[in-house]
């Protein structure tokens, strides 16, 4: 496992994210951010936080989606698949849905991220903010904001290592399963 990207290489990269999340937000009318589980999750919670902080008198909406059986590829997979509850307890009938996911790369996890989102009401627009973008989509999605760029071997994955979740923060390159 090689490192990509430090954890301060990180922070700034989620500092350009944020920025860029924040300067497109409307004035007025709802506005969600939703996390793709897993580390999307909770990159999604830092980013409602500091928009908590930095605009105090408005609110954000907050969710978490499960794409499990969202995904193309489940019964490609070994074994049986880990499924988590979707956390979205607000309609998304009118809303701004900002949709933030760790590592953009085919495109297939956003796809199967669309469609679950739709299940829950009809957003006025989905934007898409990754952390890294990976490049060499499959399908013609791309995302509105980025935090970093970054290439890698096709026979490698690229994994994004968080406190929260991994008790370390970086950008590893790893070899595909």
């Amino acid at each position: 496992m090689n490192r990509l990207l430090t954890a301060q290489q990180v922070k700034r990269a989620l500092a350009r994210l944020y920025d860029a999340i924040a300067k497109s937000l409307p004035s007025d009318g709802r506005v969600a951010v939703i996390g793709i589980r897993t580390r999307g999750e909770t990159l999604a919670g830092r980013i409602v936080q500091r928009l908590g902080e930095d605009f105090p008198d408005r609110h954000f909406d907050h969710g978490v989606l499960d794409i499990t059986f969202y995904r193309d590829d489940l019964a490609m997979r070994r074994g049986a698949p880990l499924v988590r509850a979707t956390e979205i307890d607000f309609d998304l009938e009118g809303t701004f849905v900002v949709l933030v996911d760790d590592v953009l790369h085919t495109g297939r996890s956003v796809r199967a991220a669309l469609d679950a989102l739709h299940d829950f009401g009809r957003p006025t627009v989905v934007r898409l903010g990754v952390l890294i973008d990976r490049g060499e989509r499959e399908l013609p999605i791309a995302p509105d904001f980025t935090g970093r760029r970054l290439t890698a071997p096709d026979n490698k994955r690229v994994q994004l290592k968080l406190k929260e979740t991994d008790g370390e923060e970086g950008v590893f390159i790893i070899r595909k399963h």
